[in-house]
């Protein structure tokens, strides 16, 4: 939602949030134009596909947050080849055949899909499932911060802790501390991060995008 604001303050013009991938051909769900209703932090309402919520591990549609699911003719029909990755990612309900995105969200009422990580991103901190988006989203409210990226960290008892890499912005100043207890102001304490470190750049990957997977070991916290 930030960097929403920013770039249509900036120049003056409508964003457009859309979600796609290879295996829709391309795009799933987009905001729509102005007048429209436009949510920003969603990636809007279906765009050709039928975009539903499914549970995690069993093969039914739901309410809440969940599986984001999709079924239509633009979709694979499967992994060629590779018959494992096909029974793990379709499956039968209500008249359609889904497959599984991988990616966690919910719908509200107006048909707008709002997605909260990656499942495989989702930090498990003693079975409380916190989703790294939300805590980017809290910590980029802080005015001295720029950029940022929530991820897991390995902890002996709870299993995973929440960390956080983060970018200050030009002039701006703030310590860990500061970017803790401003997060402990406005989220739940279990989804404070434990530990925030300040870089002048976030590692990337080959692609250029920020890589939660691995983060705690290229910085020395695992």
């Amino acid at each position: 939602p930030q960097v929403f604001g920013a770039l249509t303050d900036t120049f003056g013009a409508p964003v457009i949030e859309s979600y796609g991938m290879t295996e829709a051909a391309h795009q799933m769900a987009s905001n729509p134009l102005p007048p429209r209703e436009q949510k920003p932090g969603a990636v809007g309402i279906e765009a050709g596909p039928l975009v539903r919520i499914a549970h995690e591990s069993e093969d039914r549609i739901m309410d809440g947050i969940g599986e984001v699911v999709i079924s239509g003719r633009n979709v694979t029909p499967g992994y060629e080849g590779n018959e494992e990755a096909n029974e793990k990612s379709f499956f039968e309900a209500e008249g359609h055949r889904w497959f599984r995105t991988g990616d966690q969200g919910a719908i509200d009422g107006d048909g707008y899909l709002r997605l909260t990580g990656r499942l495989k991103e989702i930090i498990n901190r003693g079975g409380e499932k916190i989703s790294p988006l939300e805590v980017d989203e809290c910590l980029m409210d802080h005015p001295a911060v720029a950029q940022c990226v929530a991820f897991a960290i390995p902890h002996a008892k709870l299993g995973e802790e929440v960390g956080a890499a983060v970018v200050l912005r030009e002039g701006g100043t703030a310590t860990d501390q500061d970017i803790r207890a401003f997060a402990a102001e406005r989220m739940a304490d279990f989804k404070v991060p434990r530990r925030v470190v300040i870089l002048d750049e976030i590692p990337k990957g080959a692609t250029g995008k920020m890589q939660r997977i691995g983060m705690a070991e290229k910085l020395g916290l695992a």
